[in-house]
């Protein structure tokens, strides 16, 4: 349990606790939680279990893991990612289309080539040419005020590090199917992120809709504001007048 004490305070910090407040929620004097961070006193099986369920973090990672130097574990995990794409006869990368009927079967097939080549697919101009697009027909409780049947396309995100706080992404997840919705990035400071995708991420880039959306009502014209409307007229006039 070399890293244990370390491990204590960098989750405790990065959780926003104190010493106080984390010996309340464990039943412990606040002078323990100190003595457990410096290495003086290891914690009973009990409250071993108690700060797993705390800072969300498995036994094994707590107890033997440099979290301190290395960082969350999940984030040091290299997976083999196959991203299928589409190619013209130029060699060049198509937008694959995946339509709602389509949707079910992707979230088996995305690594299937077989699968892949039988989607519709397309190409836009004035995308970043170094980026994978992918197109998708968005659903159910989609974000406004994008309608269902909007199509999404979204630009392939290859680790959940580079999502921003507050931009929106298609995400191709597990229990939920094909979502577009606004992301919020925790991961640094509570190894979360907020709206996640279990398997891919597209950052939103562009979309088709045959619906137009309503525009915004304006905010009331102040008085002050129609008395510049009208003096920039008055200066219109005049250089019209003078010409």
């Amino acid at each position: 349990m070399s890293f244990l004490g370390s491990n204590i305070k960098v989750l405790r910090r990065k959780s926003g606790l104190t010493q106080t407040q984390l010996a309340e929620e464990l039943g412990v004097q606040r002078t323990m939680i100190s003595a457990y961070e410096d290495g003086r006193s290891e914690p009973r099986l009990t409250t071993l279990l108690t700060l797993s369920k705390i800072f969300d973090v498995s036994m094994d990672e707590l107890t033997g893991w440099d979290i301190a130097s290395k960082g969350r574990q999940f984030l040091q995990r290299e997976r083999l990612k196959i991203l299928t794409v589409t190619l013209d006869q130029d060699e060049q990368e198509r937008i694959s289309m995946v339509g709602k009927k389509a949707s079910a079967g992707y979230l088996n097939g995305y690594a299937d080539p077989e699968y892949m080549e039988n989607l519709p697919n397309f190409r836009l101009p004035n995308l970043d040419g170094n980026k994978t697009y992918r197109a998708f027909e968005i659903s159910g409780d989609s974000m406004l005020p994008l309608m269902p049947g909007t199509v999404v396309v979204g630009a392939y995100i290859e680790s959940p590090m580079e999502i921003k706080n507050g931009k929106t992404y298609v995400l191709v997840t597990k229990n939920d199917g094909i979502v577009y919705k606004r992301v919020f990035n925790y991961i640094e400071e509570r190894g979360k992120l907020f709206a996640v995708s279990d398997n891919q991420t597209w950052e939103a880039k562009a979309f088709i809709s045959s619906h137009f959306p309503d525009p915004t009502p304006s905010a009331p014209v102040s008085l002050e504001e129609i008395g510049k409307m009208i003096l920039e007229i008055k200066s219109d006039i005049r250089k019209i007048s003078d010409h």
